[in-house]
Parts: C-alpha cells; structure tokens; sequence
C-alpha cells in the first residue's frame, strides 16, 4: 500500500482547487499549474485538505497513486511559496550576468555562453558568482539550475565549475608520477 499516496494533502488558504477527471488545478498567489490524475484515480476535497483514492489494487495503479500526490503537493507548495535553486560559479575569472530575457556566463570557455531563460523562470545575479533560480513549477527550476550546471560541471581535482549551493565535492589529488632512473 502507498504510504506517499495515502497522506492527504493540506491546502491553505488562497489556493483554489478544481478537479478535473484528468487533472488536477490550482491557482495561488503566485500562479496557475496543473497536477495530472492518472486513471484508476480520484480526488476529492473535505474542508482545506485534498485526499487521492484510488480505484483498486492494482501494482501500477498504486505506483501512480504516491506519483499522483507527490505532484499535487509540489504544485500546492508552488503556487504558495514557489521554489528557490542556488548555484555558485567557482574558478577564477568566472562569472554570470542576467540582460532581459538572457543569462550570459563566462566559464574558461574563448566566447561566453548566451543562455535564454525559459518563460515562467526568473534568474538573479546576485553576485557575478552567485545565481538564484526561482519559480513556481518544482520540474522545470531544476531542470534549468541543472541545465546551467551542466556548462561547466566542477572539476574534481581544481574544484572549479559551477555547482549547487551546499553541494560538497570530494578533492582527488593529482596522480604521482612514475619515477624514473
């Protein structure tokens, strides 16, 4: 039995649920996204708290059943408090600036990467090696702080790159060189 699945999700106030046969909708301070609602399941509201049920036993309709509640509970912490990814750039001479509706980085490379924020996404500079990525949808903030890490992965034997705040990476030392007579 899904232990994730059964939990039943609390809805502050301010947030407006609708229920779709489908999908799930919420609207909050922050925004609007829709959580999906796998067949085999259903939802329902009693008072401020969203219970999923499902429909019968079956293996993959309870593995959908703790997937299912999971989303929803991320999209209820969306459109209230939203999500927040930190990444520090490390080496010397790198650095991030945000123009618009763009984020340039200068990370060793000979030209800079121009990367194009995607819509519903908002990147700060706080410092020229500090970046803040925030939004409403759990997903696509990690997919964007990963997709930004991912142009200069930290090196383990310089520590430089770019990397989650609070993220520790193990220091290899450098290989010792055969002696010769």
């Amino acid at each position: 039995m899904s232990r994730v699945g059964k939990k039943p999700i609390e809805i502050p106030s301010g947030v407006k649920v609708t229920i779709f046969p489908d999908r799930l909708e919420f609207e909050g301070k922050l925004g609007k996204l829709s959580s999906p609602l796998y067949a085999g399941l259903r939802a329902r509201i009693e008072g401020n708290t969203l219970l999923l049920e499902r429909d019968s036993e079956e293996q993959r309709i309870r593995q959908f059943h703790g997937l299912c509640r999971s989303l929803a509970h991320n999209a209820v912490v969306g459109v209230t408090q939203g999500y927040i990814k930190q990444l520090e750039i490390t080496g010397v001479g790198y650095r991030a600036r945000v123009e618009k509706n763009k984020l340039e980085l200068n990370v060793g490379y000979s030209r800079p990467i121009i990367y194009e924020i995607p819509e519903g996404i908002e990147i700060i500079a706080e410092k020229p090696t500090l970046l803040t990525v925030k939004g409403i949808d759990k997903q696509k903030v990690g997919h964007v702080a990963d997709t930004i890490k991912r142009f200069r992965r930290p090196d383990p034997y310089k520590q430089k790159g770019i990397r989650l705040v609070g993220e520790t990476l193990v220091k290899k030392e450098r290989k010792a060189g055969v002696a010769s007579a």
